[in-house]
Parts: C-alpha cells; structure tokens; sequence
C-alpha cells in the first residue's frame, strides 16, 4: 500500500493530472448557470465593467466601478472589464475564467504543499502527499462559490497572490537554512541575505498586490509567521538563538500595520451606529461566530446539503454563551483546537501548521468586523490549513498501522467531497433547478425563498397566464412573512403584478413600509427601491405615486447616499417635482462626495434648470476625481452640454 515516490518519481504528477483534470469535469456542469445574488450590482447592473472600449480611460473606470467596497477592489473588478470586452454579459465564459484561476491555485497549493512537506518531513513521500492535498483542496465543496459564484473571483484571485507569496516565502527561508539541513546546500553570507530580502518581498509585493483583488489578501504575513511559528522557528543556522531579522521582518510587516489597523478600525466598531442594519451586535457577532467557525470544520470535512446552502440569513445569533448551548461548546472547540496545535508543534508540526492557518483565516472575517455572518468562500484559504492537518494523516505509508484503513477514508473523503461538489455544481448550471434545490435546502430562509419566487418571475417572462407565475407567489409571501426578512419579497411581488397589470395587494405596500418603518433599510432594501424606481421611470410599472413616497420617507429617516440619489431620480423623473429631485441629489453628493455619478446627475440636474454656475462649480469638484482619465468623455459631454469650449 505504500506510495513509492522514489521508484515512481512520476507518480505526484500523475495524480496531480488526475485531480485537475477530475475538478474541472466536476465543474463543468455548474458553468453554464447564471448570474446569482451579488453578482448583479457588483456586475450585471455596474455599468462601469461593461466598456464599449478597451481604452485607458475606460478601464481605469472599471478598475474604480465596485460598490462592494470602499477599497473598490481594482484588479477583480478590471477582469470582469476584460471578460465583459471578450464575450459580454454571458456568464459562461466568466464562470470558465474562474475555474482556470481554481485550477491554477490548486497547482500553487500543490507547489506549496510540497515546500511545507518536505520542511516538516523530508523523509515523507512529499510529492504525493501535496498532490493529494492539492487534489482534495480543488474538490472541496465548500469552495464551489469561489468558483462558480462569479463576483467571488475576487477571493480566488486575491489567494492567487497570497499562494505566491507563501511560496515565495518557504523558498527563501529554507534557503537560509540550507546548511542545517544539509552543509552542501549552505549558501554564503550574501546569499543568506538575498534569501531574507526575497522572505521580505514575498510577503510584502504579494500583498499589496492581492489587496487589489480583494482585501483578505491582507492575511498572507499572519500565514507567514504561522508558517515561521510551526516549521522555522525563527531560528538561525546551526544556532538555538533567533533571528532578529526575521523578527524585525514580522514586526514591520505584521504587528505595526495591525496595531494602526486596529487604532483606525476600533472606533468605528465600538459605535453602536455601526451595527445599526444588522441584526446582531459586536457582542452577539463573535458568540455566534464561534459556532459558525465550527461549523465550517464540519462543513469542509463532512458536508451536508444542509450546511452548504448558500443562503445563511436564516442562521440564530447567539445571544449568551448558553443561547444556544452550542455556543459555550463551541468556544471550548476552539480552545482545545489552539491547545492541540500547540502541542502538535513539536510532535507534529504540519499538523499544528494547518489549525493555525485555519483558524488564522477567520481572524478579519470572523471577529469584528460588521460583515454578513456566515459564506462559505470564507474558507477558500482556510480549507487548505485543514487539509494539510488532515491529508498527510491519512495516506498510507511504510511502517505505519492500519494502512488499508487509512487508504479507504481518504478515498472515501475524496469521493464524498467529489460527488458533493458534482451535484452541487450540476444545480447551478440550471437557473431554476439552483432555486428550487437552495430553497429546499433551506426553507426557512427568506432569501433562498426570494431567488425561487424571482426565478419563477424570470421564467414567467411576465405572462399573467404562465404557470410560473402561478408557482411565483407563495415562495414570494413566504418569504416576506419569514422573521428579519428584507422588502425584496414585497418589491418583488409588487413588481411582477405591476409589470403584468395585474392588482397590486394593499397587504404588500404595508408591509413593505413597516419593514422601512421598524429598522434602518439595509443593502437588499436599498435595491428593492431602486428597482421599483426603475421600473416606474422606464414606463413599465404604473406604481402609486403616494405609496412610493411614503416608502421613500421612512427609508430616509436613515439617509444614505444611494437612497437619496434613488429618491431623487424618482423625484425627477416620475413625480416630475425637480426642486425634491435636486435637492435629494444635492444630499446624495455631500453623503458620498468621491463617488462621480451622483456628481454628474446633479451637473445635468443644474443645467437642465439654468442654473449654469453651480453646474460649472459642480463639474470643477469632478475633475478632481478624473484619476488616469476615467471621466475624459464624461466630462466633455458635460462640457458641451454646459457651452464650454473644447480644450
């Protein structure tokens, strides 16, 4: 039963082969779905990654278009520009570009894999050890949203750059201690030194590259110094003294940037305003993080349809340590996992290695910062910290007890994750099959209910008669009625019977602007407004004018910028009140002055009512956020539009 690596040198590389060749088969299925959730305002609704032109300008303004964050995440959202210039809005060829990027981070988790391996074990059959890791990583199916959800390239893509820098880091520090381990590798003083500024570029470059993709990239020095914790020691040549140069590297890299970090983040989480449009506190935030960081160990090694249902907005917060149970055995889980990997350390340091990776992963995302709870692409890096604490346990080696049994669980690890992820996948290469099978997985979620009413809608293609239609309105009502739901139900409904001509339901409209009313609009709020605000302006929902303006107003009692440019649009271009529109646009503005749209809408609000002079002050605050040319045509259509010269 012993893989024999050095008769077969082979070997790593044939099952290398096979696991690339297994998950993109696997994937296959899933890539000719649709766009889901996020994907439409990060994508299918941003104008700013759909250029006409592949021009400087244009792509400097796709590069700075996200509205998921405030750090607009420029390398993922230029290669939605690229994918867009390439085959437009199709979605097929958006899912193919990120399964290369998985297929291409499974080759870099085997690359790395293979260094840490052979630092903890140089006797241990490494090759195949790191391509069964890299081959059980791919098939995971906690990871099939880094793959086929779209908007989640920015994960995959940021841990295209923190695999890099990883590598790039073990590299140059078995380099330095090359004469420890073996005197005909020992380098020279110089080369020593090269290898430590190559340590230092590896988890510095990478980072800030990374960052552009997504801001989890930020994590790789922390993955660093685990690595450095478990296998290195922070140890110089043939001498139990540390290496200061790598201490001072961490203290550089790591420890100053997150103290400022924290300094600059703190305030802003102690508020109670920062918590004001969810539905947990920093308090409930970290017990209920607890169970779901426990329940994603779970979720990776045994999953359940269940527990992989996309949708977690049905998910109970806790609220004590015994509210539920689960949440005091769940901090003990982790208590006893950062006391194993301790011990593990010295017995097993591959081992201790991939908890503290694990765990290490879900210290930005799981702690306090005011983010949604729970999403399975969390664990795009963190499931590899598992499978290098897991994999290396199970296959067979020489001399080992139960070799045989050691080889069915892992092959039966890898069928389960495989057949978990191929059905998965196949649900998502089908619109309404996806719906109906999150929906079922989880009835009590009013957003896995919503996307099965919204589907059905789709389908329907808006024909009163269609039997989805029918099929549409008890998910729908369902899911409005659902605790803590948002008022995409209600938009929805209201929408589609619109649309058709058909009555719209006083019960709707009440509830819809009780949810406004009860708590501050959340994101899912905001663009149900919006939608509605489409719609009526482009003439294809006749909704009453009284209705919408009650809605409007119990949303602004907690104004954001993309409210009151959605008011104001409403205002303008429907109720036709322009000094409400104007005004509400002029909020919009002072609320997000570094976003250009809202500037612009107000520059043709101006001119379009004479008002030349506050246009031209308006249009003299937008060019200073022309950065790299991205606003050169917008600007000299405002021009025109305003009678300037041509410069």
């Amino acid at each position: 039963m012993h893989m024999n690596e050095r008769a077969n040198p082979w070997l790593p590389w044939l099952v290398l082969a096979l696991a690339l060749v297994a998950t993109a088969t696997v994937y296959w299925s899933g890539l000719s779905g649709t766009w889901l959730f996020d994907d439409y305002p990060n994508i299918v609704d941003n104008q700013g990654v759909q250029p006409t032109h592949a021009d400087l300008a244009s792509l400097v303004n796709a590069a700075l278009s996200s509205p998921a964050s405030d750090f607009k995440r420029p390398l993922a959202s230029l290669s939605f520009a690229l994918n867009y210039l390439a085959g437009g809005l199709h979605p097929f060829s958006w899912k193919l570009t990120n399964l290369f990027i998985h297929l291409l981070n499974g080759l870099l988790v085997f690359v790395l894999a293979r260094k840490l391996v052979t630092a903890a074990d140089a006797a241990a059959p490494t090759g195949v050890i790191s391509a069964l890791i890299a081959a059980c990583w791919m098939l995971l199916p906690i990871n099939l949203t880094a793959v086929l959800y779209v908007v989640q390239r920015e994960e995959s893509m940021a841990n295209l750059f923190v695999l890099a820098g990883l590598i790039g880091y073990v590299t140059a520090r078995y380099r330095m201690l090359a004469q420890a381990i073996s005197p005909s590798m020992a380098l020279s003083e110089g080369g020593r030194r090269h290898a430590f500024w190559l340590c230092a570029l590896s988890i510095t470059l990478p980072t800030a590259v990374g960052l552009l993709a997504k801001e989890t990239a930020v994590m790789l020095p922390l993955y660093a110094l685990l690595v450095e914790w478990a296998l290195f020691r922070f140890k110089i040549i043939n001498s139990k003294a540390l290496d200061r140069r790598i201490i001072a590297l961490f203290v550089l890299v790591l420890a100053l940037p997150m103290i400022a970090g924290l300094a600059w983040l703190l305030p802003h989480v102690l508020n109670p305003a920062t918590w004001g449009t969810r539905d947990f506190t920093l308090g409930t935030r970290l017990l209920s993080e607890t169970r779901i960081v426990v329940g994603y160990i779970a979720g990776t090694l045994l999953p359940t349809p269940q527990a992989l249902s996309f949708y977690h907005d049905n998910f109970r917060i806790s609220t004590g340590l015994l509210a539920p149970w689960t949440t005091l055995a769940s901090v003990i889980t982790l208590i006893a996992l950062i006391a194993l990997a301790a011990w593990l350390r010295p017995r097993r340091p591959l081992a201790a290695l991939g908890i503290g990776l694990f765990l290490g992963c879900h210290l930005l995302t799981g702690t306090i910062l005011p983010l949604e709870l729970i999403y399975e692409h969390r664990n795009y890096f963190a499931s590899f910290g598992l499978m290098l604490a897991v994999v290396p346990l199970l296959v067979p080696r020489a001399g080992q007890p139960m070799m045989l049994s050691r080889c069915v669980l892992l092959g039966g690890l890898l069928l389960l994750w495989a057949g978990e992820t191929a059905m998965t996948a196949a649900s998502w290469g089908n619109p309404l099959l996806l719906a109906e099978t999150l929906a079922t997985r989880a009835p009590d979620s009013p957003r896995a209910q919503y996307e099965l009413g919204r589907t059905l809608i789709i389908y329907s293609q808006y024909d009163p008669a269609s039997s989805f239609t029918k099929l549409a309105y008890a998910p729908l009502e369902r899911a409005a009625a659902l605790p803590h739901a948002s008022i995409l139900p209600e938009q929805a409904l209201i929408f589609m019977n619109s649309r058709m001509g058909l009555p719209i339901k006083d019960a709707w409209w009440d509830s819809l602007i009780a949810k406004l009313k009860a708590r501050p609009p959340g994101v899912q709020d905001e663009s149900s407004l919006v939608a509605l605000v489409q719609c009526a302006r482009d003439n294809l929902c006749p909704l009453p004018a009284d209705r919408m303006t009650q809605a409007f107003q119990m949303a602004l009692r907690h104004p954001s910028a993309r409210l009151q440019a959605a008011y104001s649009d409403y205002a303008w271009g429907v109720l036709h009140d322009h000094a409400l529109g104007l005004q509400m646009i002029e909020d919009a503005v002072a609320s997000a002055p570094s976003e250009p749209a809202y500037q612009i809408t107000l520059i043709r609000m101006l001119a379009a009512e004479g008002q030349r002079e506050q246009a031209l002050h308006a249009l003299d605050r937008l060019r200073l956020l022309n950065l790299g040319g991205r606003l050169d045509g917008t600007l000299e259509e405002l021009g025109r539009q305003l009678d300037l010269p041509s410069r």
